[in-house]
């Protein structure tokens, strides 16, 4: 099998990137989560960044989007106060190398999967190790 860019989706942008969303978790583990992240990918989301709660009957969703084609530096662990959960929609190379990224810093479970033809979408649980 031929493994040319164009098959990987390497080099194309939508290949390279993940949507990252954190729901239903503490302030301090989603800005964790996303430090983590930026410390290995470009994000969108800066070092040190607190997300924001919002106030009112409905959970707090906190996205990001990383561009995992040039990891900057191996994950350290972290430490997290609750269990996180983490969905990451992109394509199958780049959701694979954030995942690998995260285990870095967390004890990483895979807890669901939807698959299309080009993406994937996986729901990951982050434990502190």
């Amino acid at each position: 099998m031929n493994s040319t860019p164009e098959q990987s989706g390497e080099e194309h942008p939508a290949g390279r990137e993940v949507v990252v969303s954190l729901s239903r978790c503490d302030t301090e583990d989603a800005r964790t989560v996303f430090d983590v992240l930026a410390t290995g990918f470009a994000s969108d989301h800066p070092m040190g960044e607190t997300p924001e709660q919002t106030s009112g009957p409905r959970p707090t969703v906190w996205v990001t989007t990383v561009d995992v084609s040039e990891p900057k530096a191996d994950a350290a662990p972290a430490h997290l106060t609750a269990p996180v959960t983490v969905d990451a929609q992109g394509g199958y190379w780049a959701v694979d190398r954030l995942r690998t990224h995260l285990t870095g810093a967390f004890a990483v479970s895979v807890v669901g999967t939807a698959a299309g033809d080009q993406e994937q979408e996986v729901r990951l649980r982050l434990q502190s190790r």
